[in-house]
């Protein structure tokens, strides 16, 4: 892969929260909500329609769950609602009482039984309402994750589908930040934003037939102050919106740096970089404080601008309702209760338009996520009936073969090479001739434009490619080694190897004796770069790997490059013992250490310009003369320095 690490930082995320509360603009009950949640990134989708449909393609087969969702969240939001005319009614029994024994009524005084029997109403109506709700969060959570379950599966085949050269043209931080944080706020959404949107909706229209049955009047009088709640909140809005955008692009920027400064902190200190460092991080970290402060400001006074509103509404409320208590138009039991839902009736419509923010930005998440399901794959696997060489020789035979990474420029062209089983054959050339390419071309990472490839007679376009991959075995420059034991990184060449076959690969590639050495020998855990061994015990490993996986035709790409001279015999030692037998590709910069190869194809600019072995080919006086002479003089300047 190519690319610095760059990961993005997460995608919005819906905030839990819903219609209840409590306070000035929040009402009674099992939801809570905040004034955060409407200030989310605003990532706009390119097609909201077309993405939105697809994803609900994937709830779907859930269709009967979401149903009861639905249901569930009505039933809980109405008991709700209920709620406050219940109380309002409790409130008017005790009024009534009270206001009979100051009148001296006869048999005036306070109901309590009815009271009591109220109370056990609202008691009952608020344990259903949270029962309802938990119902609802439950089947939402089993719907929701698995729905991003099989998102994920999707992305993860579809990751080992794509071809390297998606990966060569995507940055690390590109493809993790659809991977991880565009899936995470799709999941999020779900599980929390679609309940929060349906109990808004239901709370806002049932709050306004509430307060309808009980006063129009107030109703309309509440109803004046939205158009200030709809401004307030859109200018906010798109403001914070600005900052938010630049907080998760400094976010981005500082991840990226602190990531590339721990995995390269080596070479920061080499070159004495620290202070640089240091200074860049105060840069980009004063950027996203500067970022971050303004969007949280800006999101934050959200509520107190709404709480004024809200609070303006209510006074006029109280005033009105209060003169229609005197002419005994409405009863004050009503009139609490009226108070009480002008004080849930501003949250759900905060809500609403922060869930609406939500959502466009999820659905931004899954056009991301969607657009990588669409990426042009692989050309297709062979057929299930397709060809295997049950018993693999090694002869590799290159027919003319054409390729290019891109059509405008061709790496190889029109080459030709015949490779008999058991040959060692060693590719040389300058860089960028195409000596990687050509093992690209064999491992079929990469399609030919033009001839084919065989082996053993057998296009390899014919066989699978984990059947024609498991004919090959690779010693890299650049050893991998995963975090795990050793016994795991050696067994990692052959699936179900035996401890024995474990151990006699290791003394095969003289990486026993070193690997003994370590306080929990074979059972030594390698940490995330393998930086707990050196980097030619990293490459005997690599070399054990291979012996283990026994297979016919080996890739030998500068193995011995980056290790010292002494460490350099053992792993010739090892490679020798590796390649007895087996077909060998050996690409090397250093000439001295292919002399003994069969045959040297000498390439440069994607041709194979030279072939022969190494007498024959300094006896030409060619290409491969010059290069050999040129290496030599230059080593024997180095040795005359020293």
């Amino acid at each position: 892969m190519s690319g610095s690490r760059q990961p993005n930082a997460a995608g919005a995320r819906g905030g839990a929260g819903g219609p209840g509360g409590h306070g000035p603009g929040r009402g009674p009950g099992p939801f809570g909500g905040g004034p955060g949640m409407m200030m989310m990134p605003g990532q706009k989708p390119k097609d909201f329609k077309g993405t939105f449909r697809r994803l609900v393609g994937y709830l779907r087969p859930y269709r009967w769950k979401l149903l009861a969702v639905f249901l569930t969240a009505i039933v809980s939001t109405v008991f709700n609602i209920v709620s406050p005319k219940l109380m309002g009614h409790a409130t008017t029994k005790l009024f009534e009482g009270i206001m009979g024994k100051v009148q001296g009524l006869p048999g005036a005084g306070i109901d309590f039984s009815a009271i009591w029997q109220i109370v056990l109403q609202l008691v009952g109506m608020y344990v259903l309402s949270s029962v309802f709700a938990y119902i609802m969060q439950f089947l939402m959570a089993g719907v929701a994750q698995r729905t991003v379950y099989l998102i994920r599966r999707e992305v993860n085949d579809k990751l080992n589908r794509l071809p390297l050269k998606f990966y060569d043209t995507r940055t690390h931080g590109e493809i993790m930040s659809r991977v991880v944080n565009d899936v995470d706020n799709i999941s999020n959404t779900l599980q929390q934003s679609l309940t929060q949107m349906i109990t808004s909706v239901i709370t806002i229209v049932g709050v306004i037939v509430m307060m309808l049955t009980i006063s129009p009047l107030l109703t309309v009088i509440l109803l004046i102050t939205l158009p200030l709640s709809f401004l307030a909140i859109k200018g906010i809005a798109g403001r914070s919106q600005r900052y938010f955008k630049g907080q998760q692009k400094e976010l981005g920027q500082l991840n990226g740096h602190v990531e590339e400064m721990y995995t390269g902190h080596r070479i920061v200190k080499a070159y004495g970089r620290e202070r640089e460092s240091i200074a860049k991080f105060d840069e980009v970290n004063g950027r996203l404080f500067e970022s971050g402060w303004r969007a949280q400001f800006v999101s934050g006074i959200i509520m107190p601008i709404m709480n004024v509103i809200n609070n303006f509404g209510y006074v006029l409320i109280c005033i009105v309702g209060g003169i229609l208590v005197t002419r005994g138009t409405i009863k004050i039991g009503d009139i609490q209760a009226f108070i009480q839902y002008a004080r849930q009736f501003s949250m759900p419509l905060t809500q609403t338009a922060s869930i609406a923010n939500v959502i466009q930005s999820t659905i931004a998440s899954a056009e991301r996520v969607f657009e990588l399901l669409d990426e042009p794959e692989e050309v297709p696997e062979a057929a299930d009936d397709a060809a295997r060489i049950a018993e693999p020789k090694g002869d590799v035979s290159l027919q003319n073969v054409t390729f290019g990474y891109s059509d405008e420029a061709p790496v190889i062209e029109g080459m030709n090479i015949d490779v008999k089983r058991g040959q060692t054959i060693a590719i040389v050339g300058p860089t960028g001739a195409g000596k990687t390419t050509l093992v690209n071309l064999l491992m079929r990472f990469y399609e030919v434009n033009g001839g084919r490839i065989t082996i053993d007679g057998t296009d390899i376009t014919h066989l699978k490619r984990g059947h024609l991959r498991s004919l090959f075995g690779m010693v890299l420059q650049d050893t991998w080694l995963f975090n795990g034991t050793i016994r795991d990184n050696i067994a990692y060449g052959r699936e179900g190897a035996t401890e024995q076959e474990i151990e006699e690969a290791a003394k095969a590639a003289y990486a026993d004796h070193f690997i003994r050495t370590l306080p929990d020998g074979y059972d030594t855990v390698l940490n995330e770069e393998a930086s707990n061994l050196s980097q030619g015990q990293k490459q005997l490993l690599t070399i054990a790997r291979a012996i283990l996986a026994d297979p016919a035709i080996l890739i030998l790409d500068e193995a011995t490059s980056n290790v010292d001279t002494r460490t350099e015999v053992h792993i010739q030692k090892a490679m020798s013992r590796l390649m007895k037998g087996r077909t060998s590709f050996v690409i090397a910069h250093r000439l001295s250490t292919i002399k003994g190869a069969d045959r040297i194809l000498v390439m440069n600019k994607g041709t194979v310009i030279e072939q022969g072995t190494h007498e024959e080919l300094m006896a030409a006086g060619g290409f491969y003369a010059d290069l050999y002479n040129s290496q030599f003089a230059a080593n024997a300047a180095e040795a005359a320095a020293i």
